[in-house]
């Protein structure tokens, strides 16, 4: 895998018995499987009573580089071997990596399916509905005599489909028409390149 700078520099901290003990470092990486699957994404890694001995730098950026690596990890789909040996070559111990990788192997599946919910592509619209009304009076006025469009698109996104309703006049409708015209034109361009 690889990783930035700052995320080694930050492993490497992790692997240092001298700035992290064996236990302490258990409860560090508990702590950052817990900051990503959490609702509120709080890193309550400053809150531990057993990492109150290590320096509060240190371990805000211990947290981000693991944290920055389990989701790295999870992303290309990372086995035993790949995990192992970039944090041999980031100087971890056998034991640390045991335990890294036994924390990775339990909570795997909940990441990928938070990572597979975030999707990185826009809703597609999958159908459009419209409907014509016309609107004789409303409260101000007796008469109005002015129609208005029902449009209902349906939309599919990752891990959910929706419906999207609004209303507009036929100006509003013929801007949309052509505005949609024009990116379509757009999209064609930048398909010949």
């Amino acid at each position: 895998m690889e990783l930035s700078e700052s995320v080694q520099r930050g492993l490497q901290l992790g692997a240092d018995r001298s700035s992290v003990d064996q236990r302490s470092f258990q409860v560090l990486v508990d702590s950052c499987f817990r900051s990503l699957l959490s609702s509120q994404g709080d890193p309550a890694v400053l809150d531990e009573p057993e990492l109150k001995h290590v320096d509060r730098i240190q371990l805000k950026q211990i947290h981000s580089a693991a944290t920055t690596f389990i989701l790295e990890a999870v992303k290309q789909n990372a086995d035993r071997s790949a995990i192992s040996s970039s944090l041999e070559e980031l100087t971890f111990s056998a034991e640390r990596i045991e335990i890294f990788y036994s924390s990775y192997q339990k909570h795997k599946k909940e990441l990928e399916r938070l990572l597979a919910s975030l999707g990185r592509r826009p809703a597609q619209i999958n159908d459009v509905s419209w409907r014509l009304q016309y609107n004789t009076k409303n409260k101000q006025l007796d008469k109005v005599n002015q129609p208005f469009y029902l449009i209902s698109l349906n939309t599919e996104g990752p891990g959910a489909s929706e419906e999207l309703s609004f209303t507009c006049t036929t100006e509003q409708l013929q801007d949309l028409v052509g505005k949609l015209k024009d990116a379509a034109k757009s999209l064609d361009r930048a398909s010949q390149m």
